[in-house]
């Protein structure tokens, strides 16, 4: 099970995963002026959600807007989030949870794209809690007490762990959550390290493929069509170089609609920065990509982290949203 995910090494430090650009640390917008390409480092995770970025930069819809992206994987978006605050990378990827919990200790983030969103559909999205095929767990109620991975804590996996928990009538408090990358849950299941593993895709085909299955649909529960994660960067970016976020929103707004209405060239993308099986590959269930991040999905996640005790404060939706 280890070799189906080669590509997707578990990590807690940040490393290079494609040189896709150089590896400065981006122009301004006086370059972006005089009409030259502006290198950016941008912060991802090792899975499907991406793959907009991957097939934007190939299709050249980055190099059209003058940006050229080196693209560095994270294990998760909270360990994107301090890559970013610091001016390691220009832009980053992460959970909505990671960022209103940034922005709520007044940590300088600001959302800039969208960049997945739930299918909505129970039994079809693209995130699911998963058990071992003989496992007696049928309902996340029965969580309580058990061994629950997730890929960071306190981030959007724990809490909508937490809401199928109390949508099947389960106390959350009781779930005992274990932090375990994405690319080991399948192994740790299979083996019996683990009760249940909160994954996403390709984590969640390859757990199906070896006889696993779901037991709830965590992102449906929060909220319909939840919009899962955006694309941020830096208050300070965002004020000093206004023109290049601008153009990373506008390649990435056809990134993101390109991959929407291209299935298979998005499978055949997430192959060149994973090493999936084909036949995994082919049963993942992929998000949806909108344009517009679905603002009432993320008031109900602000209110089950508020709930579940995730802020010091009130995060300011008006001041993360752009």
């Amino acid at each position: 099970m280890r070799r189906l995910f080669v590509g997707l090494t578990a990590v807690s430090v940040l490393f290079v995963a494609s040189a896709c650009g150089s590896s400065d640390s981006g122009g301004s917008d006086g370059a972006d002026s005089s009409g030259s390409t502006t290198s950016v480092k941008v912060g991802l995770i090792p899975i499907v959600d991406v793959a907009p970025l991957y097939l934007g930069q190939k299709k050249g819809f980055y190099a059209k807007h003058g940006l050229k992206l080196s693209l560095t994987l994270a294990q998760g978006g909270a360990a994107v989030v301090p890559g970013v605050t610091s001016g390691q990378f220009q832009f980053g990827f992460s959970n909505m949870t990671s960022l209103l919990i940034a922005q709520s200790n007044n940590v300088p983030v600001k959302a800039v794209a969208n960049g997945i969103a739930s299918t909505g559909e129970e039994g079809k999205d693209f995130g699911a809690i998963t058990v071992k095929g003989d496992s007696p767990i049928k309902s996340a109620k029965q969580l309580e007490g058990k061994k629950v991975a997730i890929n960071t804590l306190k981030n959007i996996n724990e809490t909508a762990v937490r809401a199928s928990v109390s949508k099947a009538g389960g106390d959350p408090d009781q779930v005992d959550f274990v932090e375990l990358a994405f690319d080991q849950m399948p192994a740790a299941l299979d083996s019996g390290q683990i009760d249940a593993a909160m994954v996403v895709e390709p984590a969640l085909a390859t757990i199906k493929n070896q006889g696993g299955r779901e037991i709830a649909s965590s992102m449906v529960d929060i909220a319909p069509d939840l919009t899962v994660a955006m694309y941020f960067t830096s208050t300070r970016y965002a004020q000093q170089n206004p023109a290049t976020v601008q153009k990373f929103q506008q390649a990435t707004a056809e990134s993101l609609a390109y991959a929407d209405s291209h299935p298979d060239e998005v499978r055949e993308i997430v192959t060149t920065y994973t090493k999936i099986p084909a036949d995994v590959l082919a049963e993942v269930t992929l998000p949806k990509w909108p344009a517009e991040p679905n603002r009432s999905s993320i008031e109900a996640l602000a209110k089950l982290g508020e709930e579940g005790g995730l802020f010091k404060q009130d995060p300011d939706l008006d001041a993360l949203l752009p």
